[in-house]
């Protein structure tokens, strides 16, 4: 990558989107933390910075900072807000609590005349005094929406330009690239196809490679990439845990059965759901699932003979929100445990793991699976979180229980899959929550079904899918009707910030 953006995290819940953004514009972005030393940015060579927001206040002492010496270095950097907050706080500017706070779509006003626009705000601190050198260029009624120096080409926004919320966010983020950071726009998908085969094939050489295959977009793609890397020297294992859709294990063998690829199939769900015996926290599950994933696929290479590495689907969100960065001690927090990257035990009894979709989002993957030739079918197969089902039952797993949810999640994708326009995730959750129903002349007491449809552009952010009334009447009445173990449905209308997509 002759050009890169670093993204320095400060916590900012939209650090993924703002680094997909940038992507997205053709310049390519790594997420790094925060406290980055020097040292390393100057070995990185990075041809702008980017500075996220986060949930601090940036005059407490043991808020998350970076080097003071990052603003000396001639590199062009724009603050977001924390970020534009500690550029101002370590240049000697002046920032204080604002008794009300700015939060939502806020009107901001640019002081050259142009006419205001909405941005996405989500501050209670506000720049009150900017550092010498810096000039307000936009206010709202109540704070300073944006300043600069633009002789040292530092740049602040208090909004969040990375957001669709802000409108023509996006233009300020490519002015930014390309007329202050002096960018050219040589990133592409395909350059990192190549890259990868490339490393692939130096790391493994006449070597096999065994990869844990789900059926999932990531797994898939990868399983793509690797096949074109290393032809005639993969195996593919999918490991049934007993957590899937309905009929998805039966759907998968029968895929990549027809493959010109080793497909092994191993059904272990009695050992899973022992394994998950009575386990509650949806952490503890992920890494269990997890430990039991490795340790099952280290007893199918054993019987393969001596198959050195170990591949996965792990995407650069999972990498991310796991807390796994590189760079320094890091400020990001950890959102959840992803099952292939959490859950790794330290004694793998492989040489090494291979992720070669573990720089990408996942947009990107499924440009790169279509250019790989999979099917359109399959490249836009329903997001499913490696834990399958076993974090979509609330509470402790059982098999009764993931019966009852794969009759629900199949009732639901099959009435919203006839929908011309659907949300981009649905499925259901089988909470832990009981309620009272009556069904004929009985009184029941069963769990209730909850329904989860999301839109989004980037799977980073959503907001809840306004469904008709109409068809979550149908989605209920059906799922009420079929599955005697239900009495009661909700839909789940919580966007994310501040939930997560999943549940668990």
């Amino acid at each position: 990558m002759s050009e890169v953006i670093l993204v320095l995290d400060f916590g900012g819940q939209y650090k993924e989107l703002i680094a997909r953004t940038v992507r997205s514009l053709s310049v390519y972005s790594e997420i790094k933390p925060g406290n980055i030393s020097v040292e390393e940015i100057k070995r990185l060579h990075p041809a702008g910075i980017i500075l996220t927001g986060g949930p601090d206040s940036v005059y407490l002492p043991d808020s998350p900072k970076c080097a003071p010496e990052l603003f000396s270095l001639g590199i062009p950097i724009l603050g977001i807000c924390y970020g534009m907050q500690l550029m101002c706080h370590i240049l000697g500017g002046r920032v204080e609590t604002n008794s009300a706070g700015e939060y939502g779509r806020v009107s901001v006003t640019p002081l050259d005349s142009r006419k205001p626009f909405p941005a996405l705000m989500s501050h209670r601190d506000s720049v009150t005094e900017p550092p010498e050198g810096f000039t307000v260029t936009m206010r709202t009624e109540t704070a300073v929406a944006a300043l600069e120096n633009s002789g040292k080409k530092l740049y602040g926004v208090q909004f969040h330009p990375e957001s669709a919320h802000t409108e023509n966010g996006r233009e300020i983020i490519s002015r930014f690239l390309y007329e202050i950071c002096g960018v050219e726009g040589n990133y592409k998908v395909d350059d990192y196809i190549e890259n990868q085969i490339t490393q692939i094939r130096a790391k493994v050489g006449e070597n096999n490679v065994l990869l844990a295959l789900s059926g999932g977009v990531d797994s898939s793609v990868c399983a793509a990439l690797l096949s074109k890397a290393v032809p005639n020297r993969l195996v593919c294992i999918f490991v049934d845990h007993g957590f899937m859709r309905l009929d998805e294990g039966d759907e998968i063998e029968r895929i990549f059965g027809e493959r010109k690829l080793r497909f092994i199939r191993v059904n272990a769900q009695k050992r899973f759901l022992r394994k998950l015996k009575g386990v509650t926290d949806p952490e503890t599950k992920r890494k269990l699932v997890g430990y039991e994933f490795i340790r099952v696929f280290e007893e199918e290479a054993a019987k393969l003979g001596d198959i050195p590495f170990l591949a996965q689907g792990t995407i650069y969100p999972d990498i991310v929100e796991s807390g796994v960065n590189q760079g320094g001690e890091g400020n990001n927090a950890v959102i959840k445990s992803h099952h292939n990257v959490g859950g790794l035990p330290e004694n793998l009894a492989f040489k090494e793991v291979i992720e070669p979709l573990s720089g990408l989002f996942k947009d990107e993957v499924r440009v790169i699976g279509k250019k790989l030739g999979l099917p359109a079918a399959l490249i836009s197969r329903q997001p499913f979180p490696g834990p399958g089902l076993a974090i979509r039952v609330m509470g402790a797993v059982t098999e009764a229980k993931l019966d009852v949810l794969r009759r629900a999640d199949a009732i639901l994708r099959e009435e919203l899959d006839r929908q011309k326009r659907r949300p981009e995730q649905y499925f259901a959750v089988l909470t832990d929550t009981r309620t009272v129903g009556v069904k004929g002349d009985d009184r029941t007491y069963e769990p209730v079904v909850a329904v989860r449809a999301v839109t989004t552009s980037d799977f980073m952010t959503c907001e809840y899918t306004p469904l008709p009334h109409k068809i979550l009447q149908r989605i209920s009445y059906r799922i009420t009707s079929e599955i005697p173990a239900v009495s009661r449905v909700v839909y789940d209308i919580t966007g994310k910030p501040p939930a997560t997509v999943e549940w668990e």
